[in-house]
C-alpha cells in the first residue's frame, strides 16, 4: 500500500509513523510518502486522519505501477530527458569495456562526432570466467570521466558488486546495475541514496515481477530516476546468446511507469543480428537503445562477437532515425 501523508506532517512525525507501520518513507517534493507491503489492504484506523490519498496493490510492484502513476516517469539526464511526454529514444553507444586510453578516446571521439549524448564503457566486468578480462576498475572509471570532460558526453558504466558502488556513483552520470547484480541489495540500496539515474538490467533468468521489484528497492529509498533495460533471457535456444523478450517489453510499457531501454547487443550475441533487432526495438516506441561498438571488434578484450565496428554503428544510426520518426519518437 502507498500512502500520501498530509502536508502538515513533519519529517520526524513521518519517520515515526513509518517505523510504527514497518513502512518505507521518503519526501517526493510535495509530501511524505509511505510504502508498506502490498499485503496491507486497508488503511490502519490510526492513519486515516493523517493521509490525503492511498493505493492498494495486488503485489509489491507499487511505486513502479501505472496504477500509482499513470504516465511514464520523466527521467532527466541533464542535457536531455526520456519518458514523460518527451518521445525521445536515446542511443547509448560505446565499447563493452574500457581497455586503454587510446581505445576509449577513439571510441568517444567517434560517438561524439555522431552527436551521441550518452557514452558507455565497462570498467568492472562481471565475467563468467575468472580467466577473462575483468576490466580496468578505478583506472577505467577515471578514463571515462576524462572522456566526459573532453567530449561533453555523459557516461554510464556497470556496477559489478557492492564493493565499488560508491566509486561508480562518484565518477559516472548514470549507474548501470547489470543482469548479474540486479538482486544485490547492497547495490540497490546505495543507488537509492543518490538522485542520479539508475539503469537496471533484467537478469537472464528473471521474471518480469522480480525485475520490477528490483526497481522498487531504488524507488522506495527515494530515488525516482530508474530506467529498466531488457537485454534478453535464457531459453532453450542455443543459436543466439539469449532471447530478446519483446513481449516482456510490451508488458512493462503497459503495467509500469518506468522508461524502458533495450540492449540487442547482449541479447543477440552476434554483430550480424544487432541492427535488425535494434530496428525492431525502436519500432515499439521505446525510450532508449544500448548498442556496443568498438574501433576494431576483432581485438576487443570482451564480447568481441557482438560489437559493431564504427562504420556499422553509423549505418545503424542512420537507419534508426526514420523508424523512430514513424512511431512518433525522436532518436537522440
Amino acid at each position: 500500500m502507498i500512502l500520501h501523508l498530509n502536508n502538515s506532517i513533519s519529517e520526524s512525525e513521518a519517520q515515526k509513523i513509518a517505523a510504527e507501520n514497518q513502512a518505507f518513507c521518503f519526501n517526493n517534493g510535495k509530501q511524505f510518502v509511505l510504502i508498506t507491503s502490498s499485503s496491507l489492504k486497508e488503511v490502519p484506523e490510526g492513519l486515516k486522519s493523517k493521509i490525503t490519498e492511498s493505493w492498494v496493490f495486488q503485489n509489491d510492484n507499487q511505486l513502479a505501477s501505472r496504477e500509482y502513476i499513470k504516465h511514464t516517469r520523466e527521467v532527466d539526464f541533464g542535457t536531455f530527458k526520456i519518458g514523460g511526454n518527451t518521445k525521445n529514444t536515446v542511443l547509448i553507444g560505446g565499447p563493452c569495456s574500457v581497455e586503454s586510453e587510446s581505445q576509449i578516446r577513439e571510441s568517444a571521439s567517434f560517438m561524439a562526432g555522431l552527436g551521441l549524448k550518452l557514452f558507455r564503457g565497462g570498467c568492472y566486468k562481471p565475467r563468467t570466467s575468472p580467466y577473462s578480462f575483468q576490466g580496468l576498475g578505478l583506472e577505467g572509471l577515471q578514463l571515462l570521466a576524462k572522456m566526459r570532460e573532453e567530449f561533453g558526453m555523459q557516461v554510464i558504466t556497470e556496477v559489478r558488486d557492492a564493493t565499488h558502488v560508491e566509486e561508480v556513483i562518484e565518477y559516472t552520470d548514470i549507474i548501470q546495475v547489470g543482469a548479474k547484480a540486479m538482486y544485490d541489495q547492497g547495490i540497490l540500496r546505495a543507488c537509492a541514496k543518490t538522485q542520479k539515474p539508475i539503469l537496471i538490467k533484467r537478469g537472464f533468468g528473471t521474471t518480469l515481477q522480480e525485475f520490477v521489484q528490483s526497481a522498487e528497492f531504488v524507488l522506495s529509498g527515494g530515488n525516482p530516476n530508474v530506467v529498466l533495460c531488457e537485454r534478453g533471457i535464457r531459453t532453450f535456444e542455443t543459436g543466439t546468446r539469449f532471447t530478446l523478450d519483446l513481449c516482456g517489453v510490451a508488458w512493462l510499457k503497459k503495467h509500469t511507469n518506468l522508461p524502458v531501454i533495450l540492449d540487442p547487443s547482449h541479447a543477440m550475441g552476434y554483430a550480424y543480428g544487432v541492427a535488425d533487432l535494434a530496428r525492431a526495438c525502436t519500432a515499439m516506441g521505446i525510450d532508449g537503445l544500448l548498442i556496443e561498438s568498438h574501433p576494431n571488434p576483432k581485438v576487443a578484450l570482451s564480447d568481441a562477437s557482438q560489437q559493431l565496428n564504427h562504420s556499422e554503428f553509423e549505418a545503424l544510426l542512420t537507419s534508426l532515425k526514420p523508424v523512430a520518426n514513424a512511431v512518433g519518437y525522436n532518436m537522440i
